[in-house]
């Protein structure tokens, strides 16, 4: 088989998860190159199917449901961990509703919770995600739509949260919030998907009993350095969901991309969305 090119974030939850995988220490039946990019290009590789398989946002299967087929395993879902819509002080959720905010891409699942919402209706300015507390720290934009790492350091900015969209998820539905997934294109065949999510299996597993022999890589792609604040992103994002998605996770999933679907007003197909379903 040639080579087998995998897409992952340089977060600290993806790093982690994927070390094992991404320097040897577990083995795959079929040779595997990492690429690492932020999610939203990620989001553009799975748009375009020019990769084998990749970390992408839920809600950006919209456009990649027909070309990928998704593992339940290495993804990033759980409880408290949604993203969050901060500004500077003395600003409520009323004073930005029709006000410019950034967004760290359109495809994004934060950005469709913005939509399912609708807390806000006015413009939204694409941007990196650590590009965004800067943005709204110095006014350039009246809000930012804040993941990852930024959900820990929004105070540094002087920045305040307006509103927890996870929470608002998690609260309507009951159900963890389904951020991001591991899309395999169908056409890699079952036996491959299979073979990778048991690999990211093991791969989760290693790093479990050996999170120090990963700080290193691990801090060598992080945005923020501060060992305490990576060490709380990987507790928030890496989780049991990690690990298997299990039915609620998938129930997650199903319940996010029938939204988003209905709000690009097309049908969700009628074909299976995790690997190994009839």
């Amino acid at each position: 088989m040639q080579r087998f090119e995998l897409g992952i974030s340089p977060c600290p939850n993806d790093t982690f998860i994927f070390y094992a995988l991404a320097n040897g220490r577990v083995d795959l039946p079929f040779p595997v190159s990492m690429f690492m990019a932020d999610v939203e290009q990620l989001n553009a590789r799975a748009r375009r199917g020019d990769i084998a398989a990749t970390k992408l946002s839920v809600a950006a299967m919209v456009d990649a449901m027909d070309e990928y087929i998704l593992l339940r395993a290495g993804g990033a879902l759980g409880f408290g961990c949604g993203p969050l819509l901060v500004a500077r002080e003395n600003r409520c959720v009323s004073s930005i509703v029709n006000e410019r905010i950034a967004i760290p891409g359109s495809m994004t699942t934060a950005n469709l919770l913005l939509s399912l919402h609708g807390v806000h209706k006015g413009e939204r300015v694409e941007m990196v995600f650590d590009e965004i507390m800067p943005a709204v720290a110095r006014g350039d934009v009246a809000a930012g739509l804040v993941i990852h790492e930024g959900r820990f350091t929004y105070g540094r900015y002087g920045l305040e949260q307006l509103f927890d969209l996870g929470r608002w998820w998690e609260d309507t539905t009951g159900l963890p919030i389904p951020l991001g997934a591991i899309a395999v294109r169908r056409d890699a065949g079952e036996e491959a998907a299979f073979a990778l999510e048991h690999a990211i299996r093991r791969s989760l597993a290693f790093v479990r009993q050996h999170p120090e022999e990963a700080r290193g890589y691990i801090k060598s792609h992080a945005q923020e350095m501060d060992d305490a604040v990576i060490d709380r992103h990987i507790a928030t994002f890496v989780n049991d969901f990690s690990m298997e998605l299990g039915e609620a996770g998938q129930q997650a999933i199903r319940i996010l991309l029938e939204k988003a679907f209905h709000t690009a007003g097309r049908p969700m197909p009628r074909r299976p969305l995790f690997v190994g379903e009839a």
